[in-house]
């Protein structure tokens, strides 16, 4: 039976572990040829490969700083000699730096800038001119509850950079629909990963974390990977300038107002 996106060809930036090998191992079950994108995780990328390739899938390793500009276009120029054509956008890749409104480190927020955001606006510019030739594309982009208003302590500077992310899916999807795609935006809480499960103090952690979720429990890479499937499918093909939160009802926002 085909799979939900057989036969299209996925580019997933910081794919090589978290959450995003998780959509890169969804995506390629579902039929996607995938590039597993990462900054400086070699080895977790080509553990991602082939699991893949393992499962009967086709995928890629390329490694590129999404805050490159020129390191992006070889990627997709490299991608499409591969594969063909790109169809659908996951960017996923994304720094954390702590920081308040007091102690806000500048040299870190520029960095945050330049993954986090500028990093999206250099994979659709290397990607979206080619979409626009076919007339069809789907792009995700990864953004973060701390985006819309978490009381989550000394994550101004990340959340700031999350919240520009939402802006720029809207401006996006604007810009694009004419051209049939579509552009929306995924907020997950927190999720489970394996960077984070490491952690001492995650146990304390992530039951308090669970306890502020009106379903008890914190995400799995999984719950976000099933809903970038359904984003990246033409299920959802009247979708655009969307942001869905994906958070298990998280209750401790700074407001309740859309």
């Amino acid at each position: 039976m085909p799979g939900r996106i057989d036969g299209r060809v996925a580019l997933v930036t910081g794919g090589s572990r978290g959450i995003g090998q998780a959509i890169c191992r969804r995506l390629a079950r579902e039929g996607a040829a995938v590039i597993v994108n990462y900054a400086s995780q070699r080895g977790a990328a080509d553990e991602v490969v082939d699991r893949i390739r393992g499962g009967g899938g086709r995928a890629m390793a390329f490694g590129a700083d999404v805050a490159d500009r020129e390191a992006v276009r070889t990627m997709v120029e490299a991608a499409v000699h591969e594969y063909g054509p790109i169809d659908i956008l996951v960017n996923n890749g994304g720094v954390l730096s702590r920081g308040t409104a007091l102690t806000w480190d500048d040299a870190a927020f520029d960095r945050m800038i330049a993954v986090n955001v500028k990093g999206i606006v250099h994979t659709v510019q290397a990607i979206a001119p080619g979409m626009m030739a076919r007339r069809y594309g789907r792009i995700v982009n990864i953004s973060s509850i701390a985006g819309l208003g978490t009381a989550t302590p000394e994550t101004t500077p990340y959340a700031t950079t999350k919240a520009a992310v939402i802006g720029l899916t809207k401006r996006q999807a604007f810009e694009l629909g004419r051209h049939g795609i579509t552009v929306n935006a995924i907020c997950p809480g927190f999720i489970a990963t394996e960077m984070l499960t490491a952690l001492p103090e995650a146990a304390a952690q992530m039951g308090a974390l669970a306890a502020r979720a009106m379903l008890n429990r914190v995400g799995e890479p999984d719950d976000i990977a099933h809903v970038v499937l359904f984003l990246a499918s033409d299920e959802s093909s009247f979708m655009t300038a969307q942001v869905l939160t994906v958070d298990g009802g998280r209750t401790d926002f700074l407001s309740a107002s859309a």
